[in-house]
Protein backbone atom coordinates (compact mmCIF):
# COMPACT_ATOMS: atom_id res chain seq x y z
CA UNK A 1 0.00 0.00 0.00
CA UNK A 2 1.11 3.51 -0.67
CA UNK A 3 1.12 5.48 2.65
CA UNK A 4 0.91 9.27 3.21
CA UNK A 5 3.03 10.74 5.59
CA UNK A 6 3.09 14.65 6.89
CA UNK A 7 3.69 16.51 10.26
CA UNK A 8 3.31 20.09 11.25
CA UNK A 9 7.15 21.25 12.72
CA UNK A 10 5.93 20.67 15.84
CA UNK A 11 4.75 17.21 15.53
CA UNK A 12 7.84 15.81 13.52
CA UNK A 13 8.97 13.97 16.81
CA UNK A 14 5.79 11.93 17.19
CA UNK A 15 5.90 11.45 13.63
CA UNK A 16 9.26 10.03 13.82
CA UNK A 17 8.29 7.69 16.88
CA UNK A 18 5.64 6.64 15.47
CA UNK A 19 7.29 5.28 12.47
CA UNK A 20 10.07 3.64 14.92
CA UNK A 21 7.84 1.88 16.85
CA UNK A 22 6.06 0.95 13.33
CA UNK A 23 8.87 0.20 11.64
CA UNK A 24 8.31 -3.40 11.11
CA UNK A 25 4.42 -2.68 9.75
CA UNK A 26 5.69 0.22 7.11
CA UNK A 27 8.67 -1.41 5.71
CA UNK A 28 6.20 -3.30 3.81
CA UNK A 29 4.41 -0.64 2.01
CA UNK A 30 5.40 2.41 0.11
CA UNK A 31 6.08 5.70 2.09
CA UNK A 32 5.28 8.93 0.84
CA UNK A 33 5.64 12.65 2.57
CA UNK A 34 7.09 15.77 2.42
CA UNK A 35 10.29 17.16 2.17
CA UNK A 36 11.28 17.37 5.73
CA UNK A 37 8.75 15.07 7.37
CA UNK A 38 10.01 12.15 4.84
CA UNK A 39 13.96 12.99 5.53
CA UNK A 40 13.56 13.13 9.33
CA UNK A 41 11.72 9.51 9.49
CA UNK A 42 14.27 8.05 7.15
CA UNK A 43 16.89 9.40 9.02
CA UNK A 44 15.98 8.29 12.17
CA UNK A 45 14.12 4.38 10.90
CA UNK A 46 16.04 3.72 7.54
CA UNK A 47 12.74 3.78 5.77
CA UNK A 48 12.56 4.11 2.53
CA UNK A 49 10.35 7.20 1.99
CA UNK A 50 9.68 9.10 -1.37
CA UNK A 51 10.07 12.17 -0.69
CA UNK A 52 8.27 15.69 -2.17
CA UNK A 53 9.26 19.05 -1.68
CA UNK A 54 8.57 20.41 1.75
CA UNK A 55 5.07 21.06 2.23
CA UNK A 56 5.25 24.53 2.47
CA UNK A 57 6.90 25.46 -0.90
CA UNK A 58 4.75 22.30 -2.79
CA UNK A 59 4.79 19.38 -1.05
CA UNK A 60 1.66 19.05 0.04
CA UNK A 61 0.31 20.14 -3.06
CA UNK A 62 2.71 17.15 -4.60
CA UNK A 63 0.86 14.82 -1.82
CA UNK A 64 -2.87 16.03 -3.24
CA UNK A 65 -2.15 15.20 -6.69
CA UNK A 66 -1.31 11.76 -6.08
CA UNK A 67 -4.50 11.36 -3.54
CA UNK A 68 -6.66 13.15 -6.41
CA UNK A 69 -5.18 10.30 -8.52
CA UNK A 70 -6.05 7.43 -6.30
CA UNK A 71 -2.45 6.39 -5.71
CA UNK A 72 -2.66 6.74 -1.58
CA UNK A 73 -4.13 3.97 0.18
CA UNK A 74 -3.69 5.39 3.66
CA UNK A 75 -2.59 8.56 5.48
CA UNK A 76 -0.65 9.97 9.05
CA UNK A 77 -1.24 14.19 9.21
CA UNK A 78 -0.09 15.18 12.29
CA UNK A 79 -0.54 18.31 13.00
CA UNK A 80 -0.77 20.90 16.07
CA UNK A 81 -4.54 22.17 16.53
CA UNK A 82 -3.18 24.79 19.18
CA UNK A 83 -0.68 26.53 17.14
CA UNK A 84 -1.55 26.57 13.54
CA UNK A 85 0.96 28.80 11.52
CA UNK A 86 0.69 29.78 8.35
CA UNK A 87 4.32 28.86 7.23
CA UNK A 88 3.62 25.01 7.76
CA UNK A 89 1.47 23.09 5.92
CA UNK A 90 -2.72 22.99 6.26
CA UNK A 91 -3.99 19.50 6.99
CA UNK A 92 -6.84 20.14 6.80
CA UNK A 93 -7.37 20.38 2.47
CA UNK A 94 -5.14 16.91 2.69
CA UNK A 95 -7.81 15.33 5.12
CA UNK A 96 -10.62 16.98 3.30
CA UNK A 97 -9.16 15.23 0.05
CA UNK A 98 -9.20 11.90 1.92
CA UNK A 99 -12.70 12.14 2.66
CA UNK A 100 -13.46 12.61 -0.53
CA UNK A 101 -11.38 9.73 -1.65
CA UNK A 102 -12.54 7.37 0.95
CA UNK A 103 -8.79 7.03 2.40
CA UNK A 104 -8.29 6.30 5.73
CA UNK A 105 -6.94 9.18 7.41
CA UNK A 106 -5.32 9.65 10.84
CA UNK A 107 -4.61 12.94 12.45
CA UNK A 108 -3.26 12.07 16.09
CA UNK A 109 -1.86 9.41 17.70
CA UNK A 110 -5.04 7.31 18.89
CA UNK A 111 -6.32 7.07 15.53
CA UNK A 112 -3.18 5.75 14.00
CA UNK A 113 -1.95 3.44 16.04
CA UNK A 114 -5.37 1.60 15.22
CA UNK A 115 -5.26 2.28 11.60
CA UNK A 116 -1.37 1.05 11.49
CA UNK A 117 -2.44 -2.42 13.40
CA UNK A 118 -5.22 -2.87 10.54
CA UNK A 119 -3.05 -2.23 7.91
CA UNK A 120 -0.81 -5.32 10.19
CA UNK A 121 -4.05 -7.38 10.05
CA UNK A 122 -5.24 -7.10 6.53
CA UNK A 123 -8.27 -4.70 7.42
CA UNK A 124 -7.10 -2.45 4.89
CA UNK A 125 -6.83 -4.69 1.77
CA UNK A 126 -10.13 -3.86 0.37
CA UNK A 127 -7.75 -0.61 -0.74
CA UNK A 128 -6.01 -3.05 -2.88
CA UNK A 129 -9.13 -4.45 -4.64
CA UNK A 130 -10.17 -1.01 -5.08
CA UNK A 131 -7.64 -0.09 -7.49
Amino acid sequence: MNIGLIAHDTKKTLLQNFCIAYRSILTKHELYATGTSGRLVQEETNLNVHKFLSGHVGGEQQLASMIDQGLIDLMFCFYDPLKPRKQETDVHELVRLCDLHCIPVATNMATAEMLIKSLDRGDLDWREICR
